[in-house]
């Protein structure tokens, strides 16, 4: 079992910049790789950023060059710097981690229970 918590959600204004942070305990040893999701009220589930344990990362689009993912499972923290904040940024962020799947069929997922981010005008 892996247990992820979040923190440094908040409420910023447009073009700001925030930093959150998610820690990993329990079997952190099996974690592959970790990475930020967002999620709003009726809507899917999208990856944000998303890092492995040998260092490389990946963006949606619509934050290239705006958030940074750094840390990983080597100091069991991930954090996700994000700047120039826009409106539709706003979101619960959740925090993602991955293990290898014994059966070969998939990795397994873990989730932290999400902080809020809002981007206001």
């Amino acid at each position: 079992q892996v247990q992820l918590v979040e923190s440094g959600g908040g409420l910023v204004q447009a073009g700001d910049s925030l930093r959150i942070s998610c820690v990993a305990s329990g079997d952190t040893a099996c974690i592959s790789a970790m990475a930020w999701y967002r999620q709003d009220p009726g809507k899917e589930r999208e990856v944000v950023a998303a890092i492995t344990n040998s260092g490389s990362t990946y963006y949606r689009d619509s934050v290239e060059g705006r958030f940074t993912i750094s840390g990983g499972n080597a100091e069991n923290t991930v954090y996700l710097q994000m700047t120039n904040l826009k409106l539709e940024d706003t979101s619960v962020y959740y925090c993602n981690a991955r293990c290898p799947n014994p059966a070969g069929l998939g990795d397994l997922h873990y989730w932290g229970l999400g902080t809020q981010v809002t981007v206001s005008s």
